[in-house]
């Protein structure tokens, strides 16, 4: 899950924005504890897209 739908129980705005400090230490953490937590689902749709194209060619070279 991305941080930009998140709403902030402290405040009750958007976590991405960091409006109060609760925000912008949950932003932070989300940041440092997912690498592809910054990425939007269709990036992560097209990695794996890519990830599978090049399993199946691998398959298919060593077949």
């Amino acid at each position: 899950m991305t941080y930009d739908r998140l709403v902030c129980a402290n405040c009750a705005s958007p976590v991405s924005e960091g409006r109060c400090p609760v925000c912008r230490a949950n932003r932070e953490r989300l940041q440092q504890e997912h690498f592809f937590a910054g990425l939007n689902p269709m990036a992560l749709i097209a990695l794996l897209a890519v990830l599978i194209a090049a399993v199946a060619l691998l398959a298919h070279q060593t077949a």
